[in-house]
């Protein structure tokens, strides 16, 4: 495995350009095109088609959607822990392309304890958004 921190300063920019390139794609994608709409090209929950439950992750598409159009309620209601989450993942991607500028964000995000704690929320996340 790569470790990006024993990566050349070339290779890290390249990984830094891929990445925006990537989230620049995938914002007009989720811009342009609603997840909600009939026969839309986004795929359907698995677990919600199967069981009927949401998953940790359902809503989500819709919520990128919703905020991409400044409707931040309306993505929080279609996926809350996804839409507090967003600064934690931009904060994750941040220190594991820059993991010598931040290492002492890094050693927090990737601890076991922090880890636990936000395994536990998702999975609670989960129990409550089912039974409400």
């Amino acid at each position: 495995m790569i470790r990006l921190s024993e990566t050349s300063l070339p290779i890290k920019i390249l990984i830094a350009a891929v990445t925006i390139i990537a989230a620049i794609v995938l914002i007009y994608i989720y811009a342009g095109y609603d997840p909600a709409a009939e026969g839309s090209m986004f795929p359907r929950c698995t677990v919600k088609t199967l069981t009927g439950l949401d998953c940790p992750g359902c809503g989500a598409q819709r919520a990128i959607h919703a905020m991409l159009h400044g409707h931040i309620l309306e993505a929080l209601r279609l996926n809350a822990l996804f839409v507090a989450e967003l600064p934690l993942l931009v904060l994750l991607l941040l220190t594991s392309l820059l993991p010598d500028r931040f290492p002492t964000l890094r050693r927090i995000l990737v601890s076991r304890t922090f880890i636990l704690i936000l395994l536990f929320t998702i999975v609670a996340f989960t129990v409550v958004r089912n039974l409400v």
